[in-house]
Formats: C-alpha cells, structure tokens, sequence
C-alpha cells in the first residue's frame, strides 16, 4: 500500500509538473500586458516600469517559467537582494527559511499562487479559500442526490428489466444525459424559482452565505443550495442509472448468485448482501471523474444560480483576462483529479478483493 501511494506521488508530480507548464506557456501567449491589466487607467510608464521588475514580467518568458515553479515548489530558492524578484518578502510567502548558498536561501514555504490582477493585490490563494468551500459544498450535494437516487433507481430497473418501469427509467435518464446544464439551470431556476416561488419559496439566484436584510452579517441559506444542486446533479444522477442496472444485470448472471439463491436467500438479501457490492465498481468509476469534474464544470450552473463558488470565479477571472485566478484554479482541479483517483484506486480494494494495489 505504501509503495503504491509513493509510485502514484511520483506520477503525480509529474503530472502537476505537466499542468503547470501548459497553463504557463498557454497562458502567457495571450495578447496583453499583464502589467497594463494591474495598473488599469492608472497607467504611465514609470509604474509601468517598477511592476514589470516587481513581478519579473520585466524577464525573459523561460526566466519567468522558473519563477512561477520556484513559486509554486514547496522547496524553494531566494535571493537575498530586496531588489530581485524571488526576494523573501514578508506578506508575500509563508516560509521557514533552512539554509543559505551564497546570495541564496534555501526555504520551506507554502505554494505561492501570486496575486489577483483586477482584486488589489488580493492574494489567488485566498480568492480560491473564498470560493472553493462554496464549491465542494454544491459538488458534495449534488454527487450525493446522484448516488442516493442513481442506485436506487438502478437496482429498481435491473430488476423490472424490458417492463414499463425499466423503459421509464430509461428514457428519462436519456433525457438527463442529453439536456445541457446551462439550459436544465435556467429552466429549473425559471420554473422552481419564479413560476412556482409562491409554492416553493426558492429564488432564481442565491449563494450559500448571503447578508441579512439590514446588510450587517453574512448567514448561511441553504435553501439556496437546492436547485443548483439538483440541477448540477442531473447529469451524473442519469449516468449512475444507467451503469448500475447494466452492472447489476451483469452480477445477477454470475455463478455466486445462482448459488445464493440455490441457498433459499431471499431477493432483497442477494441484493443487499451479494449483488449491490459487487456492481458497483463502474459506478465508483463514475462518481469520482464526475465529481472531479463537478468541481472544475460547475460553471455554468453557478453562473446562472449566483453560486459564488469557484465556477462563477473562473468566469469572471476570464471576463476580466485574471490570469493569476485561472491558473490558480486549473492547479487546484488538477491536484483534486489526482487525489481523488488515488482515493478511488484504494476504494476498488475494498469494493473488490481481486483488485489488488500493486
């Protein structure tokens, strides 16, 4: 187990290396000056000057490659002259220095995201510590409402399979599939938050934390929570359907079942103890890729509802060309894709036996 955690790191880390130096490069052959978007209509060119040095836009593109991993890297290397870019500066990094070669200190730090262009020097890590929370909350929801009703739904039309029940399922799950999550959002937020409001008391747009009516204090709604979770929820909650009456057809023809109903057990026993485990590895498969991409696809949905989480961040980071705040998110998705797929190596461990972490 240990060996396979320090192999599936190491791949890791390769990866997150891959990542950063796509969204580098990808990114920094936008059009526009990033030194122009942080002075605004404030600009003249001896600020202009002072930034570019200050943040190193002032250096070659492979020179200001290495900065942002220094930045990035836990381990990292400083100068020791104020004037430099990667000099350790208080308020900047949150760093424990180990050691010094020459002009240079070797520090243990937390990874340095930088700082919002269009947010006041507002730092990306706290922007993302802001949002994200709001994020996971809907993600965490949604994926919930999926599997609740996914499996249920699922075990129900493998067990009615070809009947009417089973041909329901089936369509309305097509349905769910095929129908865009921006069109399901303004359709439920038109319907549930608008038309019925006087039945539902649901608005058509609300985050998790909003103030109160004398604007004083920030307090959670969680009213606000349903409709996009639902929403977001839609299009996993169909793919879980389908996977699960599939798997489940597929574990009722195996020689244990036959077995255990040669043994006098009942249905609902052969479900609970026998099939229903051994049918859900494609579905585990299945939430966790959707639930990563919940965290970074969430867009559009929040957009839509007011969701002030890391979609509707990203949106806005694009809008205002924020380029600190979307490379800062694209990390964090990259890093949460990889750790849910180790978590979800070690859970096919336990689902199933002959899964073997090597």
């Amino acid at each position: 187990m240990i060996n396979y955690i320090l192999n599936k790191l190491f791949y890791a880390l390769l990866t997150l290396f891959g990542v950063v130096t796509v969204i580098f490069f990808l990114f920094n052959v936008l059009p526009g000056d990033p030194a122009q978007m942080m002075l605004g209509q404030n600009e003249d060119s001896q600020q202009l000057a002072i930034i570019k040095q200050k943040y190193g836009f002032d250096k070659p593109i492979t020179v200001q490659f290495g900065y942002y991993v220094n930045d990035l890297s836990p381990l990292s290397f400083h100068s020791l002259n104020p004037k430099d870019y990667t000099f350790l500066r208080k308020g900047k990094y949150t760093a424990t220095s180990l050691f010094k070669i020459g002009e240079t200190q070797v520090v243990l730090k937390l990874p340095y995201l930088r700082e919002s262009f269009t947010k006041q020097g507002k730092k990306v890590s706290s922007v993302l510590a802001e949002t994200l929370p709001n994020t996971f909350v809907l993600a965490v929801s949604a994926i919930i409402i999926a599997i609740i009703i996914g499996v249920i739904l699922g075990i129900i039309s493998a067990l009615y399979k070809d009947t009417f029940i089973d041909k329901s399922i089936q369509f309305l799950s097509t349905i769910g599939m095929s129908v865009p999550s921006f069109f399901s959002a303004i359709l439920f937020a038109w319907i549930f938050g608008y038309l019925l409001h006087k039945y539902t008391h649901l608005e058509m747009t609300g985050s998790l934390y909003e103030l109160d009516d004398f604007g004083e204090a920030m307090h959670i709604k969680w009213k606000n929570l349903i409709l996009p979770a639902i929403v977001l929820g839609i299009r996993p909650l169909a793919v879980v359907i389908q996977l699960m009456r599939n798997s489940l057809l597929e574990v009722f023809n195996q020689d244990f079942i036959r077995t255990a109903r040669a043994k006098g057990l009942t249905e609902f026993q052969i479900i609970r103890k026998h099939a229903v485990k051994n049918a859900l590895n494609p579905v585990v498969t299945a939430i966790s890729g959707w639930f990563a991409s919940m965290l970074a696809g969430a867009v559009f949905v929040e957009y839509v509802f007011g969701w002030n989480g890391l979609g509707k961040e990203i949106v806005n980071a694009l809008n205002t060309l924020d380029l600190p705040v979307i490379m800062g998110s694209v990390l964090i998705i990259a890093l949460l894709f990889i750790i849910i797929n180790i978590f979800v190596d070690i859970i096919y461990a336990w689902l199933d036996p002959k899964v073997k972490l090597q």
